[in-house]
């Protein structure tokens, strides 16, 4: 007999980062190929350049936050047994945030998190971060995460979308990548 599990994934992205991109793309095919109902997220009319900006930061992420609260409003969560966020850059913000603020029994994947990112008290996460990330301050990130118990995972000469210079290395990269969140959702999510 069977037993039907309901599991669903809510991905969110970074600004100008959307799900057709490399990271999100392959992570959402590793979650649906998982047996997860997909709800991604959009984020409209966001500031375009934060960069460097802590109040236009801090400004996108509640926007993107909002919005994501207006689009999950619907969505049952008590409803399913497995619950997934996965995130990129802004987006681990809000996804840090929305589980903490819901008391959601959820894990969470973050593809190359920002500080803020870390200031939710997270628990249940596997993240990735390139150490030449220019929105991050990797150090920091890559200390409090340490602190936290947080799985991270850095890559050296990879910038913000975990890309260098050399393509069969960003392939390379690519491929660990989504190897090690298939391992997190099958190993450390019980699927």
């Amino acid at each position: 007999m069977e037993i039907n599990v309901k599991k669903i994934a809510v991905i969110l992205p970074g600004i100008g980062y959307h799900k057709d991109k490399p990271l999100l793309y392959y992570g959402i095919r590793i979650a649906s190929n998982m047996g997860y109902e997909i709800h991604c997220m959009e984020y409209h009319d966001m500031p375009q350049k934060i960069k460097g900006d802590a109040q236009m930061m801090q400004k996108a992420a509640e926007m993107a936050y909002e919005q994501t609260c207006a689009q999950l409003e619907e969505i049952k969560f008590d409803e399913y047994d497995n619950i997934l966020f996965i995130s990129k850059s802004i987006g681990t913000v809000v996804s840090a945030k929305y589980v903490a603020e819901h008391k959601l029994n959820a894990g969470q994947i973050w593809y190359t998190p920002v500080e803020a990112t870390l200031s939710f008290g997270a628990k249940d996460v596997v993240s990735f971060i390139g150490e030449k990330d220019p929105w991050s301050d990797v150090k920091t990130v890559i200390n409090i995460a340490k602190e936290q118990g947080i799985v991270l995972y850095s890559y050296s000469d990879c910038n913000h979308s975990l890309e260098c210079d050399d393509v069969d290395r960003n392939i390379e990269i690519l491929g660990d990548v989504m190897k090690k969140t298939r391992e997190y959702i099958s190993l450390i999510r019980g699927q």
